[in-house]
């Protein structure tokens, strides 16, 4: 069995920064692409970045240059960083790792973004 957990969402004023941190844990073998995606109110669940095992990434238009997706190999964590952030950005956001055939969600946090 594998488990994503997440952490670091919460609230955050305009402009500021946060970092999210997913970890994965159980039967792994090796982990293949690792993303992050995130669901506002009302909205159908968006890619944000991804990351493949070479470290090769891919950002959704509205976060270049703000979002920084990395991942640690050895300890099967995958890192969002978040700058300059706006209040569009507000979301529940949700780890995703591929593993062998499969594919494994996180049960997400919260990132609100608002004064």
């Amino acid at each position: 069995q594998v488990q994503l957990v997440e952490s670091g969402g919460g609230l955050v004023q305009p402009g500021g920064s946060l970092r999210l941190s997913c970890a994965a844990s159980g039967n792994i073998g090796s982990i293949g692409t690792m993303g992050w995606y995130r669901q506002a109110p009302g909205k159908q669940r968006e890619l944000v970045a991804e990351i493949t095992s070479g470290g090769t990434t891919n950002y959704e238009g509205s976060v270049k240059g703000r979002f920084t997706i990395s991942r640690d190999n050895a300890k099967n964590r995958v890192y969002l960083q978040m700058n300059s952030l706006k209040p569009e950005d507000t979301a529940v956001y949700s780890c995703n790792a591929r593993i062998i055939f499969s594919l494994y969600w996180g049960q997400g946090t919260q990132v609100t973004v608002s004064s």
